[in-house]
Formats: structure tokens, C-alpha cells, sequence
């Protein structure tokens, strides 16, 4: 019972700081004649609403896919159409064809920010809570700790709840998904992340430790027994979970087709804007988008992806254990990130989730790594005027990592599943210890995101070097991430066990 009133604490606080960031700014507000991500949303609302199904992917009059178009699987579709009739029923000028184009009013804001938090309370949250104490180890002070500190991160927080954006349904989908598997029932595991890939394509970021570690546990079963079964009924699953969100588009095969088009437009580019991954640090010195062509571009960014994502998802299927998954999942989604084509700045939540999901193991680097992640997406958040609610939310996730996760204690070797790989570290550098080393480098940088993000709220870039701040917020997490991919890889590769485990073993 005691347990259960510190869960309720939590996620009231969760919900309390989401609702509180809703009260803010969002993205394109009064910015004509594009808006942004907020009236996105909205003209989604109003053209699965007005228009046939048939239609929703297609350029028409009533359809402009130049403003807005639909550009997300079926799944976001439904759920728009879904929010539409209940906005419909609230006002009928919020989804009416055509005149409703920008449409804003504090009672219209109201509604969208609330259908976030619907979607939080109903999908993610419980999704979360069941994880934290179901499938992670230690006391229930523990168990509450991550949770709060899950909840807490600001990085979702502020793209969904501010910005504006629905985030917290494909990724908590992907988390029931992942409850699935780690209780072992591996069909509604596969269902969950089915539609979480129907609601998102960027799942596909998370795709490959999905098939891996199913593939690599039917296989330990044996693929002539009990493996081929398993194998068989997941399958089915799938393509029947599929079949069932592609219905309507799947009796013409050019309106499949087209919606694929939409999901994967490949004339946007290498890459937008400054995000900090491989192709835009690189673009810095070496002009890719210019030197290289776009056909070359694509299979650049497809070869570089696979040969990073490759021995994360061997050493999964060969060794298909949870730890190995949650793994696999990060490097999965790091490698998309760092490497792959079309990326955005929003996407670091891809990553973001599963690293939340090792809080309890790993808390220092995961704090580290979340911490670093809200920061990329700076120069968006200052757009939408976001700069308060990120300063406190930041602030506070890292107080509660401090304090409840005691990260500071947890940066030896053994604790970062190093162990015997640093061990000839302390030859090379006597005076200093592995741990002192973790926390100055933690301590740097903080002090390091602390000042580019006084540097880009207080002043002024040179007229010469307008993106100078953006470009330098990109450079810095950018080398954040890279050492985490590098980091997380190791540990999975190596797959070092923890010095308590072998004093369990013994």
C-alpha cells in the first residue's frame, strides 16, 4: 500500500510538471503563414475529418500536401480522426475544412495540450510504472526513484507538452512492447511495438533488437519445435497487426504506394536544420550536401547505419537475454541517429527512451546522456519560447538524479560494466582514480551545457556567423553521443557482469 501512494506521488508530479509546461508557448504560435508542429496536428484533425480515407495521403483541392500533408503511417491518422470528432463536438470551427488554417484560441489550446496528457495517462505512464516496478531490481525506494526521475525527463516533456508533439504514444507503445518481452509474452510484446511502428516510422529505429532478440529466442528453442511455433506466431501477429492498419489503403495498390512515398520522402535531404549527428558535424568542414550527390547521400547513410547498428544486433541474436535487448535498443537507436538519413533534432527521443530504461543499472551516464539529449534540442526550444520551462525542468531532473540515484557513487568501473577493461588505467595515470576521472568529466560537462545555453539565450551571434550558437550546440552533443554509442557498445560487446553478480554466482 505504501508502495503504491509513493507511485501515485510520482506520477502526479509527472503529470503536474507536464501540464504546467503546457501553460507555456508552443511551436508557430501567431506565426503565419506555416505555423508549426502545434497547427500541424490540428490541420490533421481537419483533414481526416473532411475528407475520405482515400484521400488523406494524396495531393487534391481540399488537400495541399505542401501545407501540413500527412506524412505519418495510418495509426496517427486514426488517432487524428479520433481527436477531430472530439473537437467537433466542442467546436466545429476548430476542424472545419479549409477556414479552420490557423486556427488559435486559449480554449482550442487548451484542448490539444489536454488530448497530450490523455495520452500520457492512458498509454506511457502506466507503461513506465509497470516497468520501474515490475522489471527493475532493488528496493521499492529505488523502484520509486527511477520512476520519478523517468517521469521527470525533460527532453519529452518539453517536445510534447510544449513544443507540441505526440511522442509519448509511440514510445509508449514501444515500451509495451518492451514489457511484453521482458514478462515473456512475446506476441503481445510484438503487437505493442507493431503499432507503435504504425504511429511512428521512426520506430524503425528500434525495429532491428525487436527481430533480433525474438529471432535469437525462437532459434535458442530450436527451429524445429517450440522456435518454429513461436517463430510462426509472432509472424502472424505482425503481419496481421499490419494488415489491420494498412486496411484501407491496401485495395488499391496505389494508395500503399503513396502513403510509403509520404513516409519516406528522400528529396528533404541528408539532414535538416542542426542536429547533432554524423553528416551535419561533418557538413561543417566537409560541404556533403553539396560535394555529394543525393543518390550518393542515401547509401552513404545507409551503409554507414548498418555497419554501426551490425554488432549490436549479432551479439542480440546470438545472445538473446533482456540486458542484451535494452542494450541493443540504445546502440539501435544511436546508430539511426548518428548515421542515418533524414534525421531530426527530435528524433534523440528515439535513443532517449531505452537509455531511460537502464536508469536503475547505469544512472550516471543515463542522467548524463539524458541531460545532454534535452540540451541538443536547445536552439528549437528557444524558438518556440521554451527557455523557462527548460531551465527548471532541466535543473530539477538533475537535483532528483543527484539526490535520489545518487549518481556521483555509482562512476566506478564496476558500476559502469567496465570492470577489468579500466584496469590498466590506473597504471597510466597513478595520482588519479577511474571514478575521479567519470565525475570530473560529468562536472565538465554540465559546466560545458551551462554556458553554450547562457551563451545562446543572452547573446548575440556575429552577423558572419549567424548559426554560430546552433552549430556549437550540435558540435558539443554531438561528441556526447558518439561517446555514448562508443560506451554503450562496448558494455554490450563485452557484456562485463557486475562484481556483485559474480560474488551471487560463487
Amino acid at each position: 500500500m505504501e508502495t503504491w501512494a509513493i507511485v501515485s506521488i510520482c506520477v502526479l508530479l509527472g503529470l503536474t510538471t507536464r501540464w504546467t509546461v503546457s501553460l507555456n508557448s508552443y511551436s508557430g504560435a501567431s506565426k503565419p503563414p506555416m505555423f508549426g508542429d502545434y497547427e500541424a496536428q490540428r490541420h490533421w484533425q481537419e483533414v481526416t475529418y473532411n475528407i475520405p480515407v482515400h484521400q488523406w495521403y494524396f495531393n487534391t483541392t481540399d488537400n495541399d500536401l505542401n501545407y501540413w500533408g500527412l506524412d505519418y503511417p495510418p495509426l496517427t491518422a486514426y488517432h487524428s480522426l479520433l481527436c477531430a470528432h472530439v473537437a467537433n463536438l466542442i467546436n466545429p470551427d476548430w476542424v472545419k475544412l479549409h477556414s479552420s488554417r490557423g486556427f488559435e484560441s486559449p480554449a482550442h489550446k487548451l484542448f490539444m495540450r489536454a488530448t497530450v496528457i490523455v495520452a500520457d495517462i492512458l498509454i506511457y505512464i502506466p507503461a513506465v510504472v509497470i516497468y520501474c516496478l515490475y522489471l527493475t531490481e532493488g528496493s521499492a525506494k529505488r523502484k520509486a526513484s527511477m520512476l520519478l526521475c523517468v517521469l521527470l525527463y525533460p527532453g519529452l516533456i518539453l517536445i510534447d507538452n510544449g513544443h507540441f508533439q505526440y511522442n509519448s504514444i509511440s514510445l509508449g507503445l514501444a515500451l509495451w512492447g518492451v514489457l511484453g518481452l521482458g514478462l515473456g509474452w512475446d506476441l503481445l510484446g510484438s503487437l505493442a511495438f507493431t503499432l507503435a511502428l504504425n504511429y511512428k516510422q521512426m520506430e524503425l529505429y528500434h525495429a532491428l533488437p525487436f527481430f533480433c532478440y525474438l529471432l535469437g529466442k525462437c532459434v535458442r528453442q530450436g527451429l524445429t519445435g517450440r522456435g518454429l511455433t513461436a517463430l510462426v506466431k509472432i509472424a502472424v501477429t505482425v503481419l496481421l497487426s499490419f494488415a489491420l492498419c494498412w486496411s484501407p489503403f491496401l485495395s488499391d495498390p496505389q494508395q500503399a504506394v503513396q502513403v510509403a512515398r509520404r513516409l519516406f520522402p528522400v528529396g528533404r535531404g541528408l539532414f535538416e536544420d542542426k542536429v547533432a549527428n554524423t553528416w551535419c558535424s561533418l557538413n561543417v568542414l566537409i560541404k556533403i550536401k553539396t560535394l555529394l550527390s543525393p543518390e550518393t547521400q542515401i547509401y552513404l547513410s545507409l551503409a554507414a547505419t548498418l555497419l554501426a547498428v551490425s554488432p549490436s544486433s549479432v551479439k542480440l541474436l546470438t545472445k538473446p537475454t533482456f540486458w542484451q535487448f535494452r542494450l541493443a535498443l540504445v546502440n539501435s537507436s544511436l546508430a539511426f541517429f548518428l548515421f542515418s538519413y533524414q534525421v531530426h533534432e527530435k528524433s534523440i527521443l528515439l535513443a532517449a527512451l531505452p537509455v531511460c530504461l537502464l536508469m536503475n543499472e547505469l544512472p550516471l551516464v543515463s542522467v548524463w546522456f539524458l541531460q545532454a539529449s534535452t540540451f541538443s534540442m536547445l536552439p528549437l526550444l528557444l524558438k518556440d519560447g521554451l527557455f523557462l520551462p527548460y531551465i527548471v525542468t532541466s535543473l530539477g531532473f538533475l537535483f532528483f538524479g543527484l539526490h535520489l540515484l545518487s549518481l556521483l557513487d555509482r562512476g566506478t568501473a564496476d558500476d559502469l560494466r567496465l570492470g577489468p577493461l579500466c584496469g590498466r588505467l590506473g597504471a597510466c595515470l597513478p595520482g588519479l582514480t577511474f571514478s575521479s576521472l567519470v565525475r570530473w568529466g560529468f562536472a565538465s560537462s554540465v559546466l560545458a551545457i551551462a554556458a553554450l545555453t547562457f551563451s545562446s539565450a543572452v547573446l548575440a551571434a556575429p552577423a558572419r556567423f549567424p548559426d554560430l550558437f546552433p552549430v556549437l550546440v550540435s558540435t558539443l552533443t554531438y561528441a556526447h553521443f558518439l561517446g555514448a554509442f562508443v560506451y554503450f557498445s562496448i558494455v554490450q560487446l563485452v557484456d562485463v557482469p557486475r562484481r556483485s553478480s559474480k560474488k551471487k554466482a560463487n
